[in-house]
């Protein structure tokens, strides 16, 4: 009987075990791609930033500033 029990213990952990691996390797996945597109954003963002610098230096004086006239 004790036998009997210890291998339905044993297999109950194997197939807990197969099922965790899954969801680990899902994780995995996910954790992947979301790294990916991160840093494609941090990327993008960074290009976007220099876009800003770059325009604002061209443009001269500054958008907020009161006009001669005030």
């Amino acid at each position: 009987m004790a036998e009997h029990d210890l291998s339905e213990r044993i297999e109950a952990l194997e197939v807990r075990l197969a099922y965790q691996d899954e969801t680990i390797e899902t994780l995995n996945q996910t954790v992947t791609a979301q790294w990916k597109q991160i840093d494609a954003l941090t990327r993008q963002l960074a290009a976007l930033s220099e876009r800003l610098d770059q325009a604002e230096t061209s443009a001269g004086a500054p958008a907020n500033e009161r006009p001669p006239h005030y």
